[in-house]
This record gives structure tokens, C-alpha cells and sequence, in this order.
């Protein structure tokens, strides 16, 4: 699938601020970018750094006044949809450093809280059968319902709740892997599925030795994502980190199938 993507978005800073911005695709195997281009209004130190676990990029930047940002990109995905029936768990202790350090709670993904739960409602299933059963009874229990939950919601009141937005979709499902002994991590993508279209989280869980992308809300699947950046939960792949005071101006994501 080939995706045109453009991204633009408008704030005010009544100071200089530093900010870390996170839109740009990722180089990575099961997504080739075909051409891409960020945009922006004078501002001050501008440089690109690793994003997390080395994956993607992000920008530091000093802006003061209006700040527009501009991105577009095309891309091709090849990354097929994952056969979940097919696929096992990784006994924990032979995970990688990498892996292993996804197993761990987080800030927004308590998953030490939902051990109880997860073991009684999905006993019986593992590896990859649990994982999607586990995707289909958030998908099933929870309604999409924006306005309803914001930046320091976690996936303990979200499981309370039963609403949220994509974040909290993902946020639960990362807890529910990891209160299962499957490592999973937040990706920030872009697909053209997204209702109302914006920037999308979903989760990656690892399983035979390899990630794969899930999404809880049932928008989008892996052969329609672009991803951007991954970490352990939101504080790790937010598009706009200011570390200052921001006013959001206006924002817009358009992804369409070339």
C-alpha cells in the first residue's frame, strides 16, 4: 500500500522554548519511504536526534511566537498483517535486552495492577491467540469517546472508564501483554483509517523473536501503518514535547492511499 501523508501543525510560545518534535516516518524495514519533507517557521538549534530504542527521529528546536510545522511524506508498506493463531509467546527468560525491557510496568501502563485480571478473563490462551483475544475485548468493551480522557490519563482509569481515545486503547493493551509476560511497547503511526484523522497509537507486542503492530481500536492494521516512533507508553513518542508553555493554534493529519 502507498500512503501520501501531510501533517501540519500551529502553535504559540509567549517565550523561547525548547521543544521535541516527533512527526517524521521512520527508516525501517516494512515501510520505504519514497520522498518526505518537514517544513518550518524560523527557529533557533534546530537538530535531529535518535528517537527511542534508536528508532525513528526526532527533532530538538527553540521557537518563540507562531510556530507552523509542515510535513509531507509518500510511502510504500510491505509489512503483512500478522497470522496470530500461528504465532507463540517467548518464555521470558530467553528475551532480548531489549525485549525484556518492555515487560516492565510504565508510567501510563501500570500492568503489575492487571495480572489477576488478565490471567482469569484469558486463561487457557497464549502467545498470539491471547494477544488478539486481548485486542477483541478492549475493541468490544470500550468506546472511542475523544474529550474524555487527556495527557495524564492511565491505563488504570481507562480500563475503569471503558472509553478513550487511541492512546488509552493502546495504553490498555500494552498492560494486558505485560501483565501476560509478552513485551509490548507503544507505536505512534499514521494510517487513512484513523476516525477522526490524526496522529494514531497503537500497540507492538513481541512474539517469535520479533515486534508486531496491533491496534486495539480496530481503525487500522499493520499493512495500513506508518509508523513514526516507538517507546514504553505516550511520554515516550508525543508528536510535540514543549518543554515551556504552548498554545495549540490549529492541527491537521491527512493520510490518504495513493
Amino acid at each position: 500500500m502507498d500512503l501520501r501523508i501531510e501533517a501540519a501543525l500551529s502553535y504559540d510560545f509567549d517565550a523561547p522554548t525548547d521543544l521535541l518534535l516527533q512527526v517524521e516516518l521512520a527508516r525501517a524495514a516494512g515501510q520505504n519511504i519514497v520522498e518526505d519533507a518537514l517544513f518550518t517557521t524560523p527557529v533557533e538549534g534546530f537538530v535531529r536526534i535518535d528517537g527511542g530504542s534508536a528508532f525513528g527521529t526526532r527533532a530538538w528546536m527553540q521557537a518563540e511566537g507562531r510556530l507552523d510545522v509542515t510535513y509531507r511524506a509518500q510511502v510504500t508498506i510491505d509489512r503483512p498483517d500478522p497470522d496470530w493463531a500461528a504465532l507463540t509467546a517467548n518464555p521470558p527468560r530467553t528475551m532480548t535486552a531489549e525485549a525484556t525491557s518492555f515487560l516492565m510496568p510504565s508510567r501510563y501502563c501500570p500492568s503489575d495492577e492487571f495480572e489477576a485480571f488478565v490471567w482469569a478473563e484469558f486463561d487457557g490462551l497464549d502467545g498470539g491467540a491471547r494477544v488478539a483475544a486481548m485486542r477483541d475485548w478492549i475493541e468490544g468493551a470500550f468506546r472511542y469517546v475523544p474529550g474524555t480522557s487527556n495527557s495524564a490519563t492511565t491505563a488504570r482509569e481507562s480500563f475503569v472508564q471503558r472509553q478513550g481515545v487511541c492512546r488509552d486503547y493502546a495504553h490498555v493493551m500494552i498492560a494486558f501483554a505485560r501483565a501476560s509476560g509478552i513485551p509490548a511497547r507503544m507505536a505512534s503511526v499514521y494510517a487513512p483509517d484513523v476516525d477522526p484523522p490524526d496522529f494514531h497509537a497503537v500497540a507492538e507486542v513481541w512474539l517469535e523473536d520479533a515486534w508486531h503492530l496491533i491496534d486495539a481500536t480496530g481503525m487500522t492494521t499493520a499493512s495500513r501503518m506508518a509508523m513514526i516512533g516507538i517507546g514504553r507508553d505516550a511520554a515516550d513518542v508525543s508528536f510535540l514535547t514543549s518543554f515551556g508553555m504552548a498554545r495549540m493554534v490549529g492541527q491537521k493529519v491527512d493520510v490518504r492511499p495513493v
